[in-house]
């Protein structure tokens, strides 16, 4: 072979490697990538042509729907109005062009509900075969409709300033089921499934048009993490009593307290000294059932024996605080006590839920949940089971134990000073165990600024049945918009709605 056809040779062959090489690249490496990109059109249209699954509360109502169109996408993703939407929104999330954040379970289980999941081949062989259209898997939730309805309404309903910024998370403690997750304020997941696509733009700006503060996007039950204020006495309460301390410990009434190795005080609430008070001291249970923030700085700083800050993280951790084992399966935000190190100023602040604690609502519902259930710490889930188009259970969610941060007398000793709390709180009801918060968040200099208001509580039966967390960010009492007076009603009204208690 002469070199001139050895040369058009060779260069023939490194233009078809090449070109095996970009084909690999696109079709192996970038293929998810191509597939998800928005501007694909051609992926829009084999997803829309699909018969999504649905998305169902525990009682079979649809939350989120395909229905059929007379256009070329084939199906509409709805998500029913008498349902409220809006309510749900923080649970199904949406299904649409703007669909790349990982936002709900429309996103969470997308392989199911557009049927491209393994465990869904025999549905997909049997649709090739008979030529059917290709359908997805349907979700079913734990949500409890009625209750999330409900909690969703309290929030909005709330007295706040300005539309009310919060969320719910209501559990069953003996499971870890989610029976309620509400976020507010929310948006119409209708405006952004419409097939409508100018409209749909519109709304997607309008509602990014929102800052980060008041954005609907944000689903504040699981994504947003919180200063929990009084409420992290359960911890500290907890973390007392594994180290051999008891509901008789003796601790400071004083209305302020120097944090040791600072020039830091702590106060109580508007200054006062702890009710009750016998030679200048409480009770751990009247420090608890008073919320004396002085008594637990000195009870986690002085009382407790031992490595102090070892114990109260080791406690926090085995509540959950710090590891990963909240996804629901929705992304959930870590909380966290913060880096106290060896600083037992630090300790004194974080004690009372200030400082760098951090959690989400979900977390704190998780600590009702767990005192609750005598506790024992259970694996919250939202998905109960995952099913074909014609109903066959590919997949179902067993409860499951985490750990048991609480011995049961440990619990009940908590459950008893939580129903003394509930009885020391506004509005209080019999039948309820709660701990309110009202938690700082800011470094104003001249004061002023809205706590955020808590509320974790749960009904002290031998079958527990629910547990709550409530938090609302802007009551409209400025400084005086306390965990009792804004968060409690929401807790209570929510119980009550499963239970059957109160109105």
């Amino acid at each position: 072979m002469n070199r001139p056809i050895r040369n058009v040779a060779v260069a023939a062959i490194v233009m078809v490697i090449a070109l095996l090489a970009n084909a690999t690249w696109i079709q192996v490496f970038r293929a998810e990538d191509l597939r998800d990109d928005t501007r694909n059109t051609r992926v829009q249209l084999d997803e829309y042509s699909r018969q999504r699954g649905v998305i169902v509360a525990s009682d079979g109502t649809v939350l989120a729907e395909s229905v059929p169109t007379d256009n070329k996408f084939k199906y509409l993703r709805q998500y029913p109005a008498s349902g409220n939407p809006k309510a749900f929104a923080p649970i199904t999330g949406f299904f649409a062009r703007y669909q790349s954040d990982p936002r709900g379970l429309e996103v969470a289980e997308n392989s199911v509900l557009n049927g491209n999941d393994d465990r869904l081949f025999t549905q997909r062989f049997m649709d090739m075969f008979s030529g059917r259209d290709p359908r997805g898997g349907n979700v079913v939730t734990t949500i409890d409709p009625k209750l999330q309805r409900v909690a969703y309404r309290e929030l909005v309903n709330s007295d706040c300033d300005g539309p009310c910024r919060g969320a719910v998370v209501a559990l069953e403690p003996s499971s870890g089921k989610i029976l309620a997750l509400a976020s507010t304020p929310s948006y119409d997941p209708n405006t952004l499934a419409t097939q409508d696509f100018t409209k749909a733009a519109a709304a997607w700006k309008a509602i990014n048009a929102v800052d980060d503060v008041h954005s609907p996007l944000i689903n504040r039950a699981i994504g947003s993490l919180y200063p929990p204020g009084s409420t992290f006495k359960v911890i500290s309460t907890a973390t007392a009593l594994s180290s051999g301390l008891n509901a008789d410990t003796r601790l400071t009434a004083a209305s302020r307290w120097t944090l040791p190795g600072s020039d830091a005080t702590l106060s109580n609430d508007s200054g006062s000294t702890c009710p009750d008070s016998t030679g200048g001291t409480v009770s751990l249970t009247q420090a608890f059932q008073y919320s004396c923030n002085t008594a637990f700085a000195q009870l986690l700083t002085q009382k407790v024996p031992g490595d102090k800050v070892s114990q109260f993280k080791s406690t926090a951790s085995d509540f959950g605080i710090g590891d990963d084992t909240a996804d629901i399966p929705l992304d959930v935000s870590e909380s966290s006590v913060g880096d106290i190190g060896d600083d037992l100023a630090a300790l004194g602040q974080s004690a009372i839920g200030q400082r760098d604690v951090r959690l989400t609502v979900l977390q704190n519902a998780m600590i009702a949940a767990t005192v609750a259930n005598g506790g024992v710490r259970m694996q919250p889930y939202l998905v109960d089971k995952l099913q074909t188009a014609d109903l066959r259970t590919i997949a179902t969610t067993a409860p499951t134990t985490l750990n048991r941060p609480l011995t049961a007398a440990e619990a009940t000793t908590i459950t008893d000073m939580m129903i003394k709390s509930e009885q020391h709180t506004r509005g209080a009801q019999s039948g309820i165990a709660s701990k309110t918060g009202t938690a700082e968040h800011s470094d104003q200099a001249e004061g002023g600024e809205t706590p955020y208001a808590w509320y974790i509580a749960f009904s002290p039966s031998s079958n527990s049945r629910i547990a709550v967390a409530v938090m609302v960010e802007n009551g409209a009492q400025g400084q005086n918009a306390y965990g009792g007076v804004v968060a409690a009603p929401i807790g209570r009204a929510v119980m009550n709605a499963y239970t059957g208690g109160a109105r």
